[in-house]
């Protein structure tokens, strides 16, 4: 696999970790003890972070390491069930029918994607 496009996927993943957790880049930055510059550049692909510098991520992040870097395993998955079934436990019908279109309409787009979008 390119290393390039692996660095941007974990990166994606750590934003929207982050995003989840409503944090913004200086926020996240700041409590994980790295500069906001490499946060971004981790975010974008751009650079390779240590281990340490991972482990303070998803400690602040307060999510598993499974996530950030196999979001494909079966276990992960099991999480993301978890999660949602957590988001709609408090919805009316209405608000479950409509995130399950949404949802729905994100899959088939990005099943619908070609290959190198990526």
């Amino acid at each position: 696999m390119d290393e390039s496009a692996e660095l941007k996927r974990i990166g994606q993943r750590i934003r929207d970790a982050r995003i989840a957790k409503n944090m913004s880049q200086a926020d996240l930055a700041f409590e994980a003890g790295v500069s906001l510059p490499h946060i971004s550049d981790i975010e974008l692909g751009k650079k390779k972070m240590s281990i340490l510098t991972f482990s303070r991520l998803i400690s602040v992040l307060k999510v598993s390491a499974d996530e950030i870097l196999r979001s494909d395993v079966p276990s992960v998955n099991g999480l993301y069930q978890t999660e949602f079934a957590q988001i709609l436990s408090d919805c009316s019908p209405a608000e479950a029918e409509s995130i399950l279109k949404i949802v729905q309409e994100v899959k088939a787009s990005l099943r619908n994607r070609r290959p190198n979008d990526d």
